[in-house]
C-alpha cells in the first residue's frame, strides 16, 4: 500500500490464520447475537471516507464494510469469490482481460441503481484523480474499463497481471455511485454512497456511526444492528480505559504490548479478553545501497549475523511478534527461509568479523539507525534501540537511533540522506506478489536504490503472469534467495493480531484473517 501509503500505522494488526485465534470471540455468533449494535474502539483514525484517496488501514476498513468490490475474500480464505459480481474470470489466455458479469438489481445505500456505468465511472475516477494517498498505484497495469453493456464490465491490462482479481477484491476496488461522486475530484464532506453490508450514518472526529444497508445484496449476513467505531487518536491508555469501563465492546488496533501482556496474565474477572491471531504485516530493517557504510555488503552482512530476533521479540514486544526469517511472511503462499538458512537464528560475533574482514574492514563500524516514532507501531524506535544495542555488544559496531516525525523521515529516504531504516508493510492482498513486487521491482518503494535484474527483468514478471498461484512458489523461492544473499533488506519480525473484547461479543474469529478484511457483519453481541 505507496500501498497502504507504502507503509501503514499497524500498531497491532491485520491478521492471519483463524484457527489460531484463542478467547471469547473465538464462539460462534449463535451464542449471543441479538441484533445489537456493537461499539468498537481504535486508536488508528480513518484518513478518508472517499475510496479514490484513503490508503490507511482506518479508512479500508470503513472502505470493506460500505462499499462494494466486484470480488470480496471469504472469511478465512485469500482466493477471492464474486460479491457485486456474479462471476469474473479471465478470458482470454493471456491473463490480460478480465471480465465480469454483475449481479441482477444492484442497489446503492441511497436506492440509485449499481449498473457497469458505476463500475467503469469508479474505477476511471480513481485513476484519473491519482492522489498520492490513494490506491491509484496499485493499478499500473490496467489500461482501460470497457462496458459492453449494464450488466458487464471488461478490464483490459497491459501487461499479464494474475493478481489482478485480488488487487479488485481489496478496498482498492470499491464501487462509489456516479451520481453522487465528482469524476475529478475528492469527496470533501465526510460523507460515502456504496452498497455494502452497511451504510455510513455519521462520521465525525471521534466517532463513525454505522447501520445495516437494507439496500445490500452480497455475500455478508449482518449479525448486528449496526456498528458504533470510535477513534482515540493513538491514545493508547484512554481506549483500554475505555474498554475496562465497558465504554467500548471491542479494543482493535492500538493497545500497546505491555496492555495485551497484563490483560492476558490478568485474573480478575473483569470479563474482557484477548483474542490472538497471526498476522501478514511485517517489518525490516532496510539499506541504502549507494551509502558509503550501509552500501558495504561486508556491513550487511555482519548485521545479518548479530541481529537477535529472539531477544527483541522478547524483551520490546512481550511475545506480541514472531521472528521474520524472509521478505514473505509466514502463512503466504511462496514464503521460504532464505534468511534462516543464509545467517542462522542465534548471533554469531565470529561470522560477523569474517563478513567485515573479508569486505576490508578493520576498525569499529559507525552507523546510525534511522526511525519514527509511532508510523509503524508504537515500539519502533525500541526495537531499533534493541538492535543498536545488539550491535555494539558484539564490539564490532558503534551505532545509535535517531527518530524523526514521519514527513520528515518519508523526505530524508528519498533524498538518501539515510543508511539504514526501518520500514513496514501490511499486504494490501494476500498473494506473495504484494511483498516482492512493490519492493523489488521496478521503481521500487523502498528508497534504497536496489535493483536486480534477474528479479524485475524474470522473476516478477513470470510470477505476475502465472494464473496458478500455487505454481509460482519455485519462482518466489528464487527470489527470496537472491535477496537474502544481496541483503538490501533484513527482515526482523511478523506481528500476531489481536484484538480485546468484552465476554459478551462473538465473530472476531472472522474479522482476522489473512484477506486484512475486518468484517463488522461478523460482530455481534450477546
Amino acid at each position: 500500500m505507496n500501498m497502504r501509503n507504502q507503509w501503514p500505522v499497524l500498531p497491532l494488526v491485520a491478521g492471519l490464520a483463524s484457527g489460531l485465534l484463542t478467547g471469547c470471540g473465538s464462539e460462534s455468533a449463535d451464542s449471543g447475537g441479538n441484533g445489537s449494535t456493537v461499539v468498537m474502539g481504535m486508536s488508528d483514525d480513518v484518513l478518508a471516507t472517499d475510496p479514490a484517496s484513503g490508503y490507511d488501514p482506518g479508512s479500508w476498513l470503513l472502505f470493506n464494510n460500505v462499499f462494494q468490490s466486484l470480488l470480496s475474500f471469504p472469511k478465512g480464505g485469500t482466493e477471492p469469490q464474486p460479491e457485486a459480481a456474479e462471476q469474473c474470470s479471465f478470458t482470454d489466455n493471456q491473463t490480460k482481460v478480465f471480465t465480469c458479469t454483475l449481479k441482477k438489481g444492484l442497489k446503492f445505500s441511497n436506492g440509485d441503481p449499481l449498473t457497469s456505468e458505476d463500475v467503469k465511472f469508479s474505477f476511471d475516477r480513481m485513476l484519473k484523480i491519482n492522489d498520492p494517498d490513494g490506491p491509484a498505484v496499485m493499478f499500473p497495469t490496467l489500461d482501460k474499463v470497457e462496458t459492453p453493456d449494464d450488466n458487464t464490465v471488461v478490464f483490459r491490462l497491459n501487461t499479464p497481471d494474475a493478481t489482478f482479481p485480488s488487487k479488485i477484491a481489496s478496498g482498492a476496488g470499491s464501487i462509489v455511485d456516479h451520481r453522487q461522486y465528482d469524476a475529478d475530484g475528492l469527496r470533501k464532506d465526510g460523507q460515502a454512497v456504496g452498497s455494502g453490508p452497511y451504510k455510513l450514518d455519521s462520521f465525525g472526529k471521534d466517532e463513525a456511526v454505522f447501520s445495516v444497508n437494507e439496500h445490500y445484496k452480497g455475500t455478508a449476513e449482518a449479525q448486528n444492528s449496526g456498528v458504533t467505531l470510535k477513534f482515540f487518536h493513538g491514545d493508547q491508555s484512554a481506549l483500554k480505559q475505555a474498554l475496562m469501563d465497558g465504554d467500548v465492546d471491542i479494543a482493535y488496533r492500538g493497545l500497546t504490548a505491555q496492555d495485551i501482556a497484563d490483560i492476558e496474565k490478568a485474573d480478575d474477572g473483569s470479563g474482557v479478553e484477548v483474542v490472538e491471531g497471526s498476522s501478514a504485516e511485517v517489518q525490516h530493517l532496510v539499506f541504502n545501497m549507494n551509502d558509503p557504510v550501509a552500501g558495504k555488503l561486508g556491513v550487511r552482512k555482519a548485521i545479518a549475523h548479530l541481529i537477535d530476533r529472539e531477544a527483541l521479540i522478547k524483551n520490546v514486544h512481550q511475545g506480541t511478534a514472531t521472528p521474520l526469517y524472509s521478505i514473505i511472511p509466514a502463512g503466504i503462499a511462496g514464503h521460504n527461509t532464505a534468511f534462516f538458512d543464509i545467517y542462522g537464528a542465534r548471533p554469531s560475533t565470529a561470522k560477523a568479523q569474517a563478513a567485515l574482514r573479508a569486505d576490508g574492514i578493520t576498525g569499529k563500524v559507525k552507523l546510525t539507525l534511522w526511525s519514527t516514532p509511532s508510523r509503524y507501531g508504537p515500539a519502533t524506535d525500541d526495537v531499533l534501540k534493541g538492535i543498536a544495542g545488539q550491535l555494539n555488544a558484539s564490539g564490532l559496531f558503534e551505532a545509535d537511533v535517531k527518530s524523526v516525525p514521519f514527513d520528515r523521515y518519508e523526505k530524508d529516504i528519498a533524498a538518501g540522506k539515510y543508511g539504514v531504516y526501518v520500514k513496514g508493510w501490511i499486504p494490501d492482498y494476500p498473494d506473495a506478489d504484494n511483498f516482492t513486487a512493490p519492493f523489488f521491482g521496478k521503481g521500487n518503494v523502498l528508497g534504497n536504490n536496489y535493483s536486480n535484474n534477474t528479479i524485475t527483468g524474470t522473476l516478477i514478471p513470470r510470477t505476475a503472469a502465472q494464473s496458478d498461484r500455487s505454481a509460482t512458489d519455485k519462482e518466489f523461492g528464487r527470489l527470496q534467495d537472491i535477496v537474502a544473499r544481496e541483503l538490501p533488506v533484513l527482515p526482523v519480525w511478523q506481528a500476531k493480531q489481536y484484538a480485546v473484547v468484552r465476554d459478551s461479543v462473538y465473530g472476531l474469529e472472522y474479522c482476522l484473517d489473512a484477506s486484512t478484511v475486518f468484517r463488522f457483519w461478523e460482530l455481534s453481541k450477546g
